[in-house]
């Protein structure tokens, strides 16, 4: 058996679908279909019964391609909560929730709620942004400029 500790979960032993391969610097290990493996560990941990360990919530997260600070703006919450849950394995019971509702809506291809989620993690940036007309010859011409979160300051055009 083959202990899978590379997709980042400790308890994940391979019975067979993998190559030991002796290699100058010593053994190697190969997992086949490696990708399919990585998506139906992903199910079981979206499955098991009682709250996701912080590991499990990282696997998830990693998993649906989305870094702390999105995964936060998802959640509501700052991205220091996200990485204290993945480190010290203490994830609110509605964040588990949360996460495990987007997996499967992830994985059953629904549309409607990924665009949902995707919607929440842009509106931050909508609320920061300053719409400067200006009158000429020719009428109105518009630009969107994005704000500082702190102030009205002008920080980049958009």
């Amino acid at each position: 058996m083959y202990h899978y500790t590379e997709c980042g979960l400790d308890n994940v032993w391979l019975a067979n679908g993998y190559n030991e391969i002796d290699t100058a610097y010593g053994k190697a290990f190969s997992v086949t279909a490696a990708d399919e493996l990585l998506r139906e560990i992903a199910v079981q941990v979206a499955h098991k019964p009682g709250r996701l360990t912080g590991k499990e919530f990282r696997f998830l997260r990693v998993h649906l391609r989305l870094s702390q600070a999105a995964m936060a703006k998802v959640q509501g919450v700052s991205e220091q909560n996200v990485s204290l849950w993945e480190r010290h394995g203490k994830v609110p019971r509605a964040n588990d929730t949360l996460l495990r509702f987007y997996f499967f809506a992830h994985a059953a291809g629904d549309e409607t709620v990924r665009s949902a989620f995707d919607r929440i993690m842009t509106v931050e940036r909508l609320v920061r942004q300053k719409i400067v007309a200006t009158s000429g010859r020719n009428g109105w011409k518009f630009k969107v400029e994005e704000t500082k979160a702190d102030s009205g300051e002008q920080a980049v055009e958009v």
